[in-house]
């Protein structure tokens, strides 16, 4: 077959669609009437039913053909068919650069040389060596036409099996011939989600599920493209990113395909990789049904999606550049301006890419989307914001929860508004000090609002000074601006302070500052107050007002678009559900899946502690160690959390000399300095020194009643029962601290019929919420009082099968079902139903539970 000759196409506009501006070709024209002439395509389910009905078509003679886009698995699936057949195989195909040879596809198969001057003699040749057997022919696009003229003759009297790629450069007339004697044309579909996690698994068996689910999008189920996306992942740290070029192997399969489309095709299929989205057929042009007829593409209403993305974006890359600024310019013309600004930018219009950003921004109906476009007209080669842009996409970027995008485009502007951005971004970043000096810069002789804005952040960087009274700072800045400032900033930042002096209604006047700032369209301030608010609550052992706080919040982020922020929240919320004791399997879960996710410091802070926390309490101490251990630097604010977090792994591990926690004056969270000093109680009473600080005064009531029973026992033993009070004060705040204060009343009391209630209280408590590790202490309590518990259910542990034991293995490393499924090669509803499995044999109300209590079974 001849190669498409012509020209390079230029692109031209007809009714709002790209085509061609050149006349078809004679090869052109004839692959237009093969697109006219081609039946309905059969539709097949998936792989396996494809392969279920090829082998009952081939019951008898005759000839099925495979069809599929490049890189679809062809190959492969022709290999599995053939295994699967009872009888004699020959295998054999077409070649690229051997198409002229004559009967070569014939000749590979049957391993015989063929008289191909004679037609007749020719097929029964072929009839003679293969009888009752399998005739397979991969690459029917390649195969000589000797071999396809003899093919329909040959397959009514053998059974034939061959691999046809599409797009494919066969006659038309040649195609229609062979789907009149083909008892079945067979697309073969793409991998589901499933399938296409089982191959990105095995090609890279380390990848994070976001990394991994990244892969099978943007591959669309094509097995060579997620095998190279795959491997590509895992060179780049999970990142299979878009635009680098493509895998040799995978371009020059594309390369092959496209070749043999008609150039209107080609231009679509381009169109569609540098698009990166589905696009309306209209826009694509007439190119669009042979990219339908062929597979490459799916229709939806008016909406074309390419099978694979990574072949489309292939696709835009064998573009040359000049053709591809091209393309780019079109595409622009036809696409609203947000969308049209990037292309132009690929097209190396800077300044007319620079104007549709602005404009766009402008018109924005979300701070994430007006974030992006602010920042990359600011961010163009060559490109000279004004002043005023320059800080709104500063302003932007924060408020999207962005500081780094801020102080980037900032530099080292020294004017008061930009000295006030760059403090909020270093204010947001974790480094309130830096902030403080920053708006040092700004004198009392400056205009109103900036003077507040500089007090704002004088305000909220006091703040968070360990031994330093805000109050004069306060007072100083209430006497300029008045209780209830018309700088909605300020007033959010003077709740703050109420709020961290607890002036009774602090919360009220905290969530009123928060929409007082939302409603006057000050949404960074809306933000931080609703983020203060979170602090507070948890900070109070408020967990479960806290946790819906932050709910509402990081929803109406995601409204927004302002995806810093929502993962900010959302971590927040999962360490409340932790320190409550709550949903432990979801936590882990979830916490997980958001630290395998891009998101700021703070955010991946709290994740960390939310699953350690989940994990440890759960009885999978090694993985929640392991992940604390493999922390980086983490800002101020989450280090009392994780170092608590720490401390309370090692006691629950057994190791109490690791857990006593250091001085706890610093932290600034009034739960979690008590709850450091209850674990050092425990570290101490399992045989830890002493610490060599001086304790500090609580002002939550759990707290102080737990240490003051714990004081009092250290004096009277016959005092223990004050542990009761003190677990009824935890009940509605922390599960955890109930169960401990419960544990210590049951091991300090001198008599069973002092001890056993509350211990058995403890152990209801601790099933109830899954917290594995404090269950078997109070149930090591019990038997010695001589009150004994089957701890693994009806059946032994040694019943586990090797399959449920390899997954809660896993399970209790920290691996997530997807992940599993991958590494063990089964799915995921397999995975699960072992996990059930697992956890009706041992007893278990939980996965986490079910894999601590399998690795005390087997070691």
């Amino acid at each position: 077959m001849p190669e498409v000759p012509g020209r390079e196409p230029t692109v031209a506009t007809v009714n709002g669609s790209l085509v061609a501006d050149e006349a078809l070709t004679d090869s052109d024209s004839t692959a237009g009437d093969r697109t006219d002439t081609t039946p309905p395509r059969d539709e097949a389910g998936d792989a396996e039913l494809v392969l279920a009905r090829i082998a009952a078509t081939l019951a008898e003679p005759g000839l099925v053909i495979l069809t599929g886009m490049p890189g679809a698995g062809l190959t492969t699936a022709l290999r599995r068919a053939a295994m699967d057949f009872r009888g004699p195989v020959f295998t054999g195909g077409g070649l690229a650069i051997l198409r002229t040879t004559p009967a070569l596809a014939l000749t590979r198969a049957v391993r015989a040389r063929l008289p191909v001057a004679d037609p007749a003699l020719l097929v029964e040749a072929v009839r003679s060596r293969v009888r009752d057997g399998l005739l397979v022919l991969d690459d029917l696009q390649w195969a000589d036409p000797y071999s396809l003229a003899a093919l329909p003759d040959i397959a009514r009297h053998c059974r034939v099996l061959a691999g046809l790629r599409t797009p494919h450069p066969l006659p038309a007339d040649v195609e229609r011939r062979l789907r009149t004697v083909a008892s079945g044309w067979l697309p073969l579909p793409a991998l589901d989600d499933r399938a296409a996690e089982a191959v990105v698994r095995r090609a890279a068996p380390g990848l994070a599920p976001t990394a991994v689910a990244a892969v099978v999008r943007r591959a669309g189920g094509v097995p060579l493209a997620l095998e190279c996306l795959a491997r590509r992942a895992a060179a780049r740290d999970g990142d299979p990113g878009p635009g680098r070029g493509a895998d040799p192997q995978v371009g020059y399969a594309v390369a092959q395909a496209l070749a043999d489309l008609t150039r209107p095709a080609r231009t679509a299929m381009a169109a569609l990789g540098l698009l990166g989205t589905p696009a309306p057929g209209p826009l694509l042009g007439p190119g669009v049904d042979q990219l339908v007829d062929a597979g490459l593409v799916t229709r939806a209403g008016d909406n074309i999606t390419p099978r694979s993305p990574y072949v489309a974006e292939v696709a835009a890359g064998m573009l040359d550049t000049a053709e591809r600024r091209r393309l780019h310019r079109r595409l622009a013309q036809l696409l609203p301006d947000a969308q049209a600004t990037r292309h132009l930018a690929a097209a190396g219009d800077t300044a007319r890419a620079y104007q549709y950003a602005i404009t766009a921004a402008a018109a924005a109906k979300t701070t994430g989307e007006r974030a992006d476009l602010l920042l990359f007209a600011c961010g163009l080669d060559g490109a000279k914001p004004s002043y005023d842009i320059t800080l709104a996409a500063a302003e932007a970027a924060l408020t999207a929860g962005r500081p780094r995008s801020c102080r980037r485009i900032l530099g080292g502007a020294a004017d008061p508004r930009s000295v006030l951005l760059r403090a909020e971004a270093l204010l947001q970043s974790g480094h309130p000090a830096e902030a403080e000096t920053a708006v040092t810069t700004i004198p009392d002789a400056a205009a109103d609002h900036l003077v507040a804005a500089r007090d704002r952040i004088r305000v909220l960087a006091a703040l968070t000074r360990d031994h330093t009274d805000p109050a004069p700072l306060v007072a100083a800045v209430t006497a300029r601006h008045g209780l209830s400032p018309r700088h909605t900033g300020l007033r959010a930042a003077l709740a703050a302070a109420a709020a961290h002096t607890r002036i009774p209604g602090w919360e009220n006047s905290l969530a009123a500052a928060t929409v007082a700032a939302g409603t006057a369209g000050d949404s960074l301030a809306a933000r931080w107050s609703a983020w203060l608010l979170v602090e507070n609550l948890a900070a109070d052992g408020r967990l479960d007002e806290a946790a819906r706080a932050a709910q509402q919040a990081a929803a109406a982020c995601a409204a927004d678009l302002a995806y810093s922020w929502q993962t900010r929240f959302l971590a927040a919320e999962l360490w409340c559900t932790a320190l409550r004791g709550e949903a432990l399997d979801p936590v882990v879960r979830r916490a997980l899946d958001l630290l395998d996710r891009a998101a700021p410091a703070v955010a991946h802070g709290y994740a960390l502690a939310a699953a350690s926390l989940a994990e440890a309490d759960s009885g999978l101490l090694a993985a929640a160690r392991t992940r604390l251990a493999r922390q980086g630097a983490c800002p101020p604010s989450v280090t009392g959390p994780l170092d608590w977090v720490a401390g309370e792994a090692a006691w629950l591990d057994g190791q109490p000399d690791q857990a006593m926690p250091q001085d706890s004056s610093h932290t600034t969270s009034a739960l979690l300095r008590g709850l450091r000093e209850i674990t050092a109680r425990w570290a101490r009473y399992d045989g830890a020194p002493e610490p060599g600080y001086e304790t500090t005064e609580h002002t939550l009531a759990p707290v102080r009643a737990t240490l003051a029973a714990w004081q009092a026992v250290a004096t009277d033993p016959d005092r223990a029962t004050e542990f009761h009070p003190a677990a009824r004060s935890w009940h509605a705040m922390v599960r955890r601290e109930e169960i401990r204060c419960l544990l210590a009343l049951g091991t300090h009391a001198r008599e069973p019929e002092q001890a056993v209630p509350p211990l058995m209280d403890a152990e209801r408590l601790a099933e109830q919420s899954g917290q594995v590790v404090l269950l078997g202490r109070v149930r090591r309590a019990l038997r010695r009082h001589s009150v004994r518990r089957d701890t693994r259910g009806a059946r032994a542990g040694d019943d586990l099968t090797d399959r449920e034991r390899d997954v809660l293995r896993q399970v209790a490393q920290g691996e997530p079902t997807r992940r599993i499924a991958g590494l063990l090669g089964i799915s995921r509803e397999t995975v699960e139903t072992h996990i059930r499995s697992g956890m009706r044999k041992l007893g278990a109300r939980t996965r986490t539970e079910a894999a601590a209590r399998a690795m005390e079974v087997l070691g």
